[in-house]
Order: C-alpha cells, then structure tokens, then sequence
C-alpha cells in the first residue's frame, strides 16, 4: 500500500503540476493568457491610436522570448508609413538613463567607481562651480536624484543637431544650482545623470557613446539604436527615424521638431523597440545565469536592489531603476521628449517585460496604462483606524523645479493641490486635472482613478511630523509645501494684468494724442515728452515679456543664448524707464500742471514702478 500510494502521488505531480507550472508559465502577471495577449492589447490600444495618440509600438518579453511585437498607427501620417518594431526608429526619452547606470555598475564591478564616494573625486579640479551645500554628493544621489539640482530647462535640447556641443560642454553650459542638501530631497534630474555619464568617460577614457557602444549594445546585438543620433553613420537607423507628433485636438496631430541633446545620455538615445525588449532580456537572465552584461550575478543583484526608499510600504529607487510596486515587484524607467513618449519595465521574478514606445508627445493612456493592464496590481489592503486624510490638505510645489531665472513662476502657477474626500480618500488636482487616491497604509496612498497624467504617480508617501506634512514624496520627484501664498500669487496676477492693460491701453492713447498735435502743429512740452518716453518703455517692457513667455510656450527646447536678446531689452527698457522717471520729477516743478496732469504722471512713474518690481522679483532679468 506505501509503494501503491507513493506511485499514485507521483502519478499525480507527473500529470497535473506540470500543468499549474506551464499554466502559470503562460500568463502575464496580471492573469491574461498569452494565447489572448495580442487580441487583448489590439483592443486595448483600439480607444487610443488615431485619436489620442498617432503611433505606438509594443513589445512583450516572457522568459527570455518576444511573446508580442507588434505596431499601431503611424510612424509617418502623412506618408501612412506603419508603426514596427523592429524597424521604426523612436526617441526613447529618459529611458536612455538606464545604460547610464548598467555603465556605471559595469565599473563598479571592476572596482574603478566607488558609489559612497565623493563625485568630485572623479571630475577635474573646480568642474562644478555652483554647490551651495559642504556635504558631498556620491554616485548614489546621482543615481537617486537627490544631489540637490534644480531643474534646468535651457540647454537641455534643441530642435537643431547643429547646436550640439560635447558632453563635457554641455555640462559646463547647464550647470543648475544646488538648492537642496545632499541625499534629503528626490528631484528628478536629467544633469545628475548625465554627470555621471560624464565620470564614465573620465575614467574609461572613451567618450560616452563610444563606451556603450562597445560595452552593452554591441554585446547584446543592439543593432538598429543610436546613443548619439547626430554621430551616427548607419543609414539605415537614420532612414527609419520616426516622425513625432504633438495632440493638437482628437484625431488631430502636428508634427513636432527633432530633439537633439549635447547631454545625450539622459535622453538622447533612439533606437527600435524590438532592440529594447533585448536589453529587458540581459537584465533577466533565467536561473543562477549571470547577465551578459556584468562578469558578476551580484551586480546585476546589487543594481536592482533598493538604493533609496522614503518608507518601507512605499516603492523607492534601485540605482537608478524606478521600483514598482505591482503584483509582482517590477522595475521601470519611462521617458518623454519633445514628441515622443516611452515606457520599460521589467519584473524579473516573473521573467516579464512591457516595452511601449510612442511617437507622440505626453502620452499616458497606452505607455503606462496598457503597462498597468499587463503587469497588475498589488493586493489592495485600505489600512484601520487611519490618520485622517484632512492632515495632508494642502497646496505644494514640485521638488524638480527650476528655482533661478523666470521659469520659475510656472512651478508656482501649476502647484499641487490636496483635498480631503473623506478620512481615508484624497483627490489631488494639476492644472484641472484629478485623480483620486485612498489611504492603505498610514499617510500612502494608492491611485485608484482619474485623470491619465496620474498614472505615473501610483503611490504617494507623505512625511508628517507633528501633523505638518514637510514632504510628498511620489515617482520622479518629492514635492514640498508651497513657499508662497496663493493669495499672493493671484495679487501679482492681478498687478502684472493691470500693468500690461495699463501700458497698453496709454500707449494707445498717447498715439492718439501725438497724431492729433501733429495736424494741429502743437508741440509737446519737455515734461510731456519725458512721459510719453516712460509709457513707451513700460509698453516695450510689457511686450517683450509676452514675447518671451509665448516663445517658451511655443518651444522650450531653447539655448539660453536664444533668449538672452529678451534680458538685454529689459535692462534697456528698464533703463530709459528710469530715466525718463527722473526727468519727468526734474521737471515737475518747472511746469504749472493742473491736477489731472499731476494725477496722469503720479500714476505712470508708480505704474513703472510696479511693473519693474514685479519684473525683479519673478528674475525677469536674467
């Protein structure tokens, strides 16, 4: 009877394990069979592609195979060129970032980068000119983001290859203030990667781009992606790049510019889809096998390990890697460019990977929502006897911002707001955008609706101390309570408006005025001269301002020497404001003026006045 009952059990693993195994083996993370995975994802993108997105390609990778690699839309629209894989070459944004890191772990491995050590250690004497803080900055905040870099938005790319300068100058020439002390807040920073980048060619003594060449895509037959487009040779990479687009209305797409970068390796890479899903590869190698990329399976261990986390239930960094928290712990990385969007993820435990590339710019629904779809989501488990969610109502700023010169008002007048629905439920609103997040896990929040934008942000962790939030910290970047008052913000909204109406509209009238003592042949008096000098100044002023911010809406992708034209009329302008100021003053008692006259000039030199200060203290100047 024991051997009878022995054989039966064996029987019994032989016939039906297998079969829970490969059944197992056979879904996605989320459950979806793959024999339904290209019908699942057909539909899925069906909602999006023409309509809100022009073109997308998908790869799925399960053990070490492409189980799906298919494209939707166009890669062309006007030449209705279709979206492929393995052809279609795609900017793919900040997903360049990770071959920055597999090069720095490549160096660990060999001992010629010490991640706690100071970066200055490895940068020529006096290279970074702009550290506020003593402590010092290590690869692992270059790798966490959090070295205290501001945003900085010129010189990060532009729209012609011909502007591109070496990394090193680049560096040079974007060099942002350190506004924050070292390792204390996340702040996503294309800067700190590409310094690190940088470091890597110090030491190899091969630029950049030659370094991963030789060193990751060469190795895993990468054989139709570029690190440095403007330096690539290969026609037929350059024959296949894909146009992108900006959503202009639904169904309705203008093509944007191309995006070059001196800092390349933060976002400068284009390649094919196909060629991605072979690098998901090397970072899974199935069993005790050593990924291809490191001589260790250590690295490869240390390199998705947690670097940074803010809390223990909330995902945090792994060197590099952003940590998702899903059915299964998976690690991504998504990217944006001024036309294209992109999304990679990985979830080693299952052997499992999404790759999304998109030519369209700020895309969410397919990148990270069909991502979602695939990947799953954690057990949901709403915490007891909670904090009350009213704790975290507030207004607060992005950590990734950009704290010096004028765009720094934007992160002011697109703050983070924080409602209360009820004690376990918030709703958090961008510029009229919301998505609602209920409380699991005292002071984290999971997202569970909403609008698109969001979905990045699955997981907000709220740092309280003594019922103050000090810090949010989310994907990409923490965020800080809000500095400034709102009902300061909306009085300089109100004082800016009043000034642009005000100089425009006496403008107007002044040439009214000079148009009619010109039939007459009446002259003007030196007092109403200097006046009409300072309306002039304080319309050219107005103007140029508007100029400058609509340049910027139109295209950020700028030099800084593009608009420095802007800051040289304001300091002109501002001068001939000043000056006719004082002649207007120097003259008053040589005139008899009647009360109205005296009301008119008051009113000008104060309106001058306001806007100068308004102009000074958002750094309109510079």
């Amino acid at each position: 009877m024991r051997n009878l009952t022995v054989m039966a059990l064996i029987l019994y693993c032989a016939l039906f394990i297998p079969g829970v195994v490969l059944a197992n083996e056979n879904l996605t993370p989320s459950g979806i069979p793959l024999k339904d995975l290209e019908s699942y994802v057909d539909e899925y993108v069906e909602e999006f592609i023409g309509e809100t997105t022009a073109g997308a390609n998908v790869v799925v990778v399960k053990d070490n195979q492409i189980v799906l690699s298919k494209g939707y839309g166009y890669a062309d629209i006007k030449s209705k060129i279709p979206m492929d894989p393995g052809t279609s070459i795609l900017e793919w944004g900040s997903v360049s970032k990770l071959f920055v890191w597999v090069s720095v772990m490549q160096l660990v491995e060999q001992g010629k980068i010490d991640l706690n050590e100071d970066i200055r250690h490895y940068l020529p004497d006096g290279f970074l000119t702009k550290l506020t803080y003593d402590e010092p900055i290590t690869m692992l905040h270059l790798m966490n983001h959090s070295a205290g870099f501001e945003d900085r938005i010129f010189d990060l790319g532009y729209a012609s290859k011909e502007k591109v300068e070496s990394l090193e100058e680049g560096l040079k020439k974007a060099e942002p203030n350190q506004i924050y002390p070292p390792g204390e807040v996340v702040a996503y920073s294309n800067f700190s990667t590409s310094l690190a980048a940088y470091i890597v060619e110090r030491i190899t003594e091969k630029e950049f781009d030659e370094y991963v060449s030789e060193n990751i895509l060469e190795i895993i037959n990468m054989n139709h992606s570029s690190i440095h487009l403007p330096k690539e040779e290969n026609e037929e990479i350059i024959q296949h790049v894909t146009k992108g687009y900006e959503l202009i209305g639904i169904g309705e797409f203008r093509e944007s510019t191309p995006f070059y970068m001196s800092m390349y390796p933060s976002g400068g890479m284009n390649g094919t889809t196909d060629d991605l899903a072979k690098f998901a590869m090397a970072l899974m190698p199935q069993g005790n096998k050593k990924s291809i990329l490191f001589d260790e399976l250590d690295t490869l261990e240390q390199m998705l390990s947690t670097s940074y986390s803010a809390n223990d239930n909330v995902p945090g960094i792994a060197h590099g890697f952003w940590e998702v928290d899903g059915k299964k712990k998976g690690f991504a990385h998504s990217g944006n460019t001024a036309a294209f969007s992109s999304n990679f993820h990985i979830v080693p435990e299952e052997n499992f990977a999404v790759i999304v590339l998109t030519n369209q710019a700020g895309e969410a629904d397919i990148t990270f929502g069909l991502t979602k779809a695939l990947i799953g989501e954690s057990v949901f488990h709403p915490v007891a006897n909670a904090p009350d969610s009213f704790d975290v109502e507030g207004t607060y700023i992005s950590a990734r911002r950009t704290d010096s010169g004028f765009l720094h008002l934007y992160y002011y007048l697109t703050p983070l707001k924080v409602k209360s629905l009820n004690e376990n439920e918030i709703q958090i609103s961008v510029m009229g955008m919301k998505g609602n997040y209920i409380q699991e896990e005292p002071y984290t929040y999971r997202f569970v609706n909403g609008d698109s934008v969001f979905l990045p942000m699955q997981t907000l962790y709220f740092q309280v101390d003594e019922g103050v939030v000090n810090q949010i910290s989310t994907t990409y970047s923490d965020f800080l309570p809000m500095d400034k008052k709102g009902e300061m913000l909306a009085a300089h909204g109100i004082l800016f408006l009043y000034c642009i109406v005000f100089f425009l509209v006496t403008a107007l009238i002044l040439l009214v005025r000079c148009s009619l003592h010109w039939r007459k042949k009446k002259a003007f008096s030196i007092m109403m001269r200097w006046n009409a000098a300072l309306h002039l100044s304080g319309m050219a002023l107005v103007v140029n301002v508007m100029v400058l911010m609509g340049r910027m809406l139109v295209n950020s992708n700028r030099a800084y020497s593009e608009i420095i034209i802007h800051f040289t009329l304001n300091y002109l302008f501002t001068f001939t404001c000043l000056l006719s100021m004082f002649f207007v003053i120097w003259n008053w008692r040589k005139e008899t003026l009647t009360k109205w006259r005296v009301i008119v000039y008051s009113l000008s030199m104060l309106s001058s006045m306001l806007l100068i200060t308004l102009l000074i203290y958002w750094q309109f100047y510079f």
